[in-house]
């Protein structure tokens, strides 16, 4: 569809907007008082608006894109499928595209894991993880296992459970009420050290903290759950090396599962096609969404063993169904944009590619440490975090009212550049398929904005 706009026409659509529409993580009372990016197309890692402006998408239209807006092969694949069906149920059928994107993903997939759940998203994806772990250990004969161990600053979606396995307080303690119990272990969060200790030093002193909770409550808990080597939205918390095999080893160690949401880690985003490559690690349960469309329609896959697999076999009357589904599980089109997604991935050498990229954004990210108001710069493959806080020294934060990671957004968005901050953390997310040029751009607009609070007026220099 062409877009030819008048000026009429795009304040019937700002007003329509603020009329009808309830955006996500918004306060609606201030994007009400603003002027809104409608967007209208996108191209490679640019989007463009109403009134023909072009912005660099820094955050991959929240961590989704991989190889770039409007590609060719995935508009292919859709339109292709499309002129077969668009959906039909995988309740009592099957169809082609999820058969064969089960098969891809299994070959990619560590050793050991070989079933593939659909459902719709990140969260959904969670949500049947919690519910398969959960009802393995009821057909184990193990009643008790009822509770989950998470981590603080932990992030796994939205729906309930995956609130109930969140740890952010400041997106999930209104919905507390609601949420099932769960255990809670120290985040991985060097620079702001639950425990007060200092890397290397502590040898890894948080994972100490929780053999302590599994060695007490293993006959309680179903599973484990961790974002691999980053707690995305937390703050872009990377977990120092050996962490995660430590987890691995822990879960092993004490028999409870380890469920690993690559849902923001998956496909490429870490250097590695799954952040679990870094440390060999072989989850129990995966789940994925995200990147795995390449940033084109909703799909998620929840991956697990042959052994959590088979604890749900039986006659139809023992009960052992696993009953959770969704009504576009599976959907023919999603598939299918995984299938061009993830050939995109052989045929560009997209992995390959990427490694100077990662090493250019890390040589860069370390002229970043010396800007005001930056505290910590944090990196994991092609994913960074700049945490800004008001004295370097002491680490004091900024606090809610100062709106700090949103003025810097802001001054961005006014240089053509589109990114979205974790509160007082930006986020550098790009699409894979950046360029050296653009990726230098993003960072040279992401530094002068930073540079830019210096001269507010309002800001104490640290």
């Amino acid at each position: 569809m062409a877009f030819s706009l008048t000026s009429v026409d795009i304040n019937r659509l700002i007003a329509l907007d603020r009329a009808y529409v309830w955006h996500p993580f918004t306060q609606m009372k201030e994007w009400m008082e603003a002027e809104p990016i409608i967007i209208v197309e996108g191209r490679d890692c640019f989007l463009k608006d109403i009134k023909g402006r072009w912005y660099l998408d820094g955050v991959s239209s929240l961590w989704v894109n991989i190889h770039g807006h409007n590609r060719k092969e995935i508009n292919d694949a859709i339109k292709a499928q499309l002129d077969l069906i668009a959906h039909s149920t995988l309740l009592g059928l099957a169809n082609v595209p999820s058969i064969l994107l089960a098969e891809r993903l299994v070959k990619l997939a560590p050793e050991g894991l070989t079933k593939v759940f659909y459902s719709d998203d990140g969260s959904t994806s969670v949500e049947v993880a919690l519910k398969m772990a959960f009802q393995y250990w009821v057909h184990k004969g193990e009643k008790g296992r009822t509770t989950f161990l998470s981590l603080n600053n932990a992030y796994h979606g939205d729906t309930l459970g995956a609130v109930s396995v969140g740890g952010i307080e400041v997106f999930h303690h209104t919905f507390k009420p609601l949420l099932f119990k769960t255990y809670r272990a120290p985040s991985p969060y060097c620079y702001r050290c639950e425990l007060g200790l200092t890397y290397p030093e502590c040898k890894l002193g948080c994972l100490n903290a929780m053999e302590e909770i599994l060695s007490a409550h293993k006959d309680e808990i179903a599973a484990v759950i961790i974002e691999p080597l980053i707690q995305a939205a937390g703050g872009m918390i990377t977990s120092p090396p050996g962490y995660l095999k430590g987890v691995r080893d822990l879960c092993t160690k004490y028999n409870v599962l380890m469920i690993c949401d690559e849902v923001a880690t998956g496909f490429g985003r870490t250097g590695k096609f799954f952040a679990v490559e870094h440390e060999n690690v072989i989850p129990d349960i995966m789940c994925l969404s995200k990147g795995i469309t390449g940033g084109y329609l909703p799909l998620a896959a929840t991956l697990t063993t042959q052994e959590i697999f088979n604890a749900f076999l039986g006659r139809f009357e023992d009960l052992k169904t696993f009953f959770h589904g969704h009504s576009y599980t599976g959907n023919q089109l999603a598939c299918s944009a995984a299938l061009a997604c993830l050939d995109i991935f052989e045929k560009d050498r997209v992995l390959e590619n990427l490694q100077p990229k990662i090493g250019f954004l890390k040589e860069r990210l370390k002229e970043f440490k010396e800007l005001p108001f930056v505290g910590d710069v944090r990196q994991c493959g092609f994913i960074a975090g700049i945490e800004l806080v008001r004295d370097k020294r002491t680490k004091e934060a900024f606090g809610y009212a100062d709106r700090i990671g949103w003025r810097v957004a802001a001054f961005a968005r006014e240089r053509g550049v589109f990114i979205r901050p974790l509160g007082n953390i930006i986020v550098i997310m790009p699409p894979l398929c950046i360029s050296l040029e653009n990726l230098q751009r993003l960072l040279d607009m992401i530094e002068e904005s930073i540079r830019r609070l210096q001269t507010t007026g309002d800001l104490e220099k640290s």
